[in-house]
């Protein structure tokens, strides 16, 4: 089990060091994600869920033993999905956040879980601040710095506020197609440079304004 995820996330980290390989994606995932808040007002964290695209996907999948060939159930994934979220916390989970302009952290997942379903796999999990934010403007994103890894969201539903006081207006932004291709030209630039963030231009943006 120990190949999978942790294994690609590794590659990914490596890329950091390695220009070439960071310059582009080798994993692709489209996400869908929701901001948690109490009832007091106060946002506790980040609900994700991340689909894997099918070359992947077939490739975690391969060695597991299952009842019924093909259908694979939670439990036939709980092995998996531990190594994903364990694997994920090297690289800060791939969610960054701000509460007014400070950065705040996450905790380990939790609620984690992996579906199979039209042969795809979808890690569910729940990310936890390490303490509840009230901030007038929070601010997250979604990405991986060197780019090995690509999030796409949905295109319909991609973000959702759960349980966010009435007057919090939420704004999403994705990566801008023009700037990217604009910066994949440069490079050299990216080779010559440092390249410990590149993936930061592709990143997806979230903010929550509160009054």
């Amino acid at each position: 089990m120990q190949r999978l995820f942790g294994l690609v996330l590794l590659a990914g980290g490596i890329a950091l060091g390695a220009a070439p390989a960071a310059a582009h994606p080798h994993v692709w995932i489209t996400a869908k994600s929701e901001v948690m808040y109490a009832p007091d007002g106060s946002m506790t964290g980040v609900r994700h869920a991340w689909t894997f695209d099918d070359m992947f996907s077939t490739y975690a999948l391969q060695g597991i033993e299952t009842k019924t060939k093909g259908v694979y159930t939670r439990e036939d994934l709980r092995p998996l999905a531990q190594t994903n979220v364990e694997s994920l916390k090297e690289f800060n989970f791939f969610t960054f956040a701000r509460a007014d302009g400070k950065k705040t952290k996450f905790v380990e997942p939790v609620d984690y879980f992996l579906e199979h379903k039209d042969g795809a796999l979808t890690l569910h999990f729940v990310l936890p601040l390490n303490a509840p934010v009230t901030p007038k403007q929070l601010a997250l994103e979604v990405f991986d710095p060197s780019y090995f890894i690509d999030f796409k969201f949905e295109d319909k539903d991609p973000i959702k506020l759960v349980g966010a006081p009435a007057a919090c207006q939420m704004q999403f932004q994705r990566p801008n197609d023009e700037t990217a291709n604009t910066q994949r030209l440069s490079e050299q630039n990216f080779m010559n440079g440092d390249n410990s963030n590149y993936g930061a231009m592709f990143a997806n943006k979230i903010m929550v304004n509160c009054p």
